[in-house]
């Protein structure tokens, strides 16, 4: 039973003496304590955080709106562009095909965001004690970005705990043979991954191929084959869309890098921090950096990071630190080096990551022995757990109140719009075309930037048969088409509306 789900770390023993262990291949299972009661816990609180401080009635932003309109009767689809993956729409689908109801969308999310956040760290029984994974789950459930994207038709988080989920299992099933629950959990969390996006799903399982390929001793077909065949499975429809779709795989990876402004070497380090003040998007991401107490944590990761190996070095556990750090490196790697923009959002799968070797140095720190420096220790971990929640909350209020007001004024301009006889079927083009027309039950348009996808010949041809508007920001021009067109100004934002349409209605 020494290689079994049953070992322990005093199974390095045998009887005819004390057995070498392989510290690079070698990871020790711990026995599985009753202790999915508290990871159950920690996933319901995380669900109801969301439900109570990120709100149901925030309306879709631009990316969810063009990931639920591809299988909503609400709006027509909008235009998918090629870095985009179907995981988000086939995830909101028994939702969003029959109800137009953002609030149940929101709440269905939640709940499955809180179930998923259970299964990925119960991937990691046996690798950790259930207290260090409930720890990982509070630290990694807290973090305003995870409480914001949570309940979101966004991919990102999605993508997080299938990198969690898959790296546990990677581990536990290098650790036993006999584990199929766990060759099945690579599988089904690199298809995950894969199926939200297939990019991001290969830089995070990157240093798990690397291991099983380059490492004598870590080589498993049956290992590889699990995780190999889970990305195969979870991409097949975007490869099989970029022939389809996109003129091949090569072109469309060549427009996916185009629209993310031309992936090569790029520090974004410093756009990240600055968007961790709250911002959903920082590109292009010039604003001055938040306050230092709101991203302290950040520069506090590395410093927990290496603290956490020496501490599983000095216990003899270094693989289950190692692999999670790895990984999570891997998997930020792309979005601070090679890109020219932020969104807080990309790092959430090396938060989660992160969050299980933090969790393990905080827990060994708390129940080190000393009969003054153990309460001290815990004093000021606990200070320093409570601040940061604090800072967490104030930037998830402030995100929350900024995305509701602008998510509320696409909806202004949409029940303006309808007031204009600009109603379904109709066409939208112009600034934040994507939301408002789906907010409006319209398709959306545009003849340049990343959405592009028609011309002014063809909005011309448009609106000699459907309401057509064009929405100008202040200050602006409209496009050559709709000079002619009837001006009206509508919750801030000039509307230029087709001669197809009048201020009473339809012709």
């Amino acid at each position: 039973m020494r290689n079994g789900p049953q070992a322990t770390d005093d199974a390095s023993a045998t009887s005819t003496g004390p057995r070498r262990v392989d510290p690079l291949t070698n990871v020790r299972l711990i026995p599985r304590s009753r202790g999915e009661a508290a990871l159950a816990v920690v996933a319901s609180v995380y669900t109801v955080a969301q439900l109570l401080l990120v709100r149901p009635g925030v309306g879709l932003g631009w990316d969810e709106s063009v990931y639920v309109s591809q299988v909503s009767s609400h709006a027509p689809a909008a235009f998918f562009s090629a870095p985009r993956a179907r995981g988000v729409p086939l995830l909101v689908a028994p939702v969003a095909a029959w109800s137009s109801s953002t609030v149940l969308l929101r709440i269905y999310l939640a709940v499955l965001a809180g179930l998923a956040l259970f299964l990925a760290l119960r991937a990691w029984q046996g690798v950790f004690p259930a207290r260090v994974l409930a720890t990982a789950g509070a630290l990694f459930a807290t973090l305003w970005v995870t409480l914001f994207y949570g309940p979101q038709a966004m991919p990102n988080y999605w993508v997080a705990v299938g990198a969690l989920a898959g790296t546990g299992c990677f581990l536990r099933a290098q650790a036993n043979r006999l584990d199929r629950g766990a060759l099945w959990g690579v599988a089904g969390s690199a298809a995950l991954m894969a199926w939200m996006r297939p990019t991001d799903a290969v830089w995070a399982t990157l240093p798990l191929l690397v291991l099983l390929v380059c490492v004598r001793r870590c080589r498993r077909a049956p290992l590889l084959g699990a995780l190999v065949g889970g990305l195969v499975a979870g991409a097949a429809e975007w490869v099989i869309e970029a022939y389809v779709s996109y003129g091949g795989l090569t072109h469309r990876l060549s427009d996916a890098s185009s629209i993310q402004g031309g992936l090569g070497w790029n520090i974004a380090v410093g756009d990240q921090l600055r968007a961790l003040g709250g911002r959903t998007l920082c590109r292009p991401c010039t604003s001055a950096a938040p306050p230092v107490l709101e991203t302290l944590w950040w520069y506090a990761l590395p410093l927990l990071a290496a603290a956490a190996v020496v501490i599983a070095v000095r216990a003899r556990r270094p693989v289950a630190t190692l692999v999670p750090l790895a990984c999570a490196a891997s998997a930020a790697f792309p979005y601070l080096f090679m890109i020219g923009y932020a969104a807080p959002r990309f790092l959430l799968p090396a938060y989660a990551l992160l969050a299980v070797p933090v969790a393990d140095l905080l827990v060994r720190m708390v129940r080190a022995p000393g009969r003054t420096r153990r309460p001290l220790t815990v004093v000021l971990v606990s200070l320093a757990l409570a601040g940061h929640l604090a800072v967490q909350l104030v930037v998830l209020e402030d995100t929350v109140r900024r995305t509701t007001a602008a998510h509320r004024e696409w909806a202004s301009v949409a029940a303006g719009l309808h007031r204009l006889g600009v109603g379904p079927p109709c066409l939208v083009t112009g600034v934040n075309d994507v939301p408002i027309a789906y907010y409006a039950g319209c398709s959306s348009a545009a003849t340049v930037g990343h959405d592009a996808n028609t011309t002014s010949a063809g909005i011309r041809r448009t609106a000699r048969r459907l309401p057509v508007a064009t929405l100008v920001a202040t200050g602006g021009s409209p496009p050559d088409y709709a000079r002619s067109w009837t001006p009206h100004q509508v919750a801030g934002v000039r509307v230029y509306v087709s001669p197809a349409v009048t201020a009473g209605g339809r012709q």
